[in-house]
């Protein structure tokens, strides 16, 4: 068997990107083939169930990279709360390219994509949810209140990702997460 040409990690960072400009419903099998110069037929050959197969492997690959850069840092018992706070905010700066980049449920939670991927969507939230919990509590918050806090955690940082698009400002994703910080830290 010949080695392939392009890497399946490439091809997903560049399937990231149409479904992330396009949403789910937005890109074409077109879209997908030129954005990764693949043809049709060798993007079908790599994922069987076409553009519903590229999308699952998106969310699968993005929600491992949350969970090795994020979630992993928010959960980290061998540093301090604060040292955790700071590792995680960092690492979703990183992510997310200093709020240029879209979050993908927000891609795949409109039109069709909810009804296709409403499990993995709502999973994917309540392990962000989970890994802030995790943090709030080793801050020494109230179970109740360290799930207010990631749930309000997660609400802006998604919100921000969208009016940081939206206004075309990086400041507000920055700020946001500075407000984040502070939030926790002031408890």
């Amino acid at each position: 068997m010949r080695p392939q040409k392009v890497l399946d990690k490439d091809i997903i960072a560049k399937l990231v990107d149409v479904f992330r400009s396009k949403g789910y419903d937005g890109t074409s099998l077109s879209d997908l083939a030129e954005k990764t110069g693949l043809k049709k037929a060798s993007l079908y050959h790599r994922f069987p169930d076409g553009k519903q197969g590229m999308a699952v492997a998106v969310m699968n690959h993005l929600g491992e990279r949350a969970e090795e850069k994020v979630f992993s840092a928010l959960r980290d018992e061998s540093v301090s709360a604060v040292q955790r706070l700071a590792n995680g905010l960092d690492n979703i700066k990183s992510i997310y390219t200093g709020g240029k980049d879209a979050c993908i449920l927000r891609a795949f939670s409109l039109g069709s994509g909810l009804e296709l991927f409403g499990e993995q969507i709502e999973s994917g939230m309540k392990e962000w949810v989970k890994a802030f919990k995790s943090l709030g509590l080793a801050f020494g918050l109230s179970d109740t209140l360290a799930q207010q806090y990631a749930i309000q955690t997660l609400l802006e940082i998604q919100g921000s990702l969208v009016v940081t698009k939206g206004l075309n400002d990086l400041n507000i994703f920055e700020q946001t997460l500075k407000d984040i910080e502070l939030r926790y830290l002031n408890k």
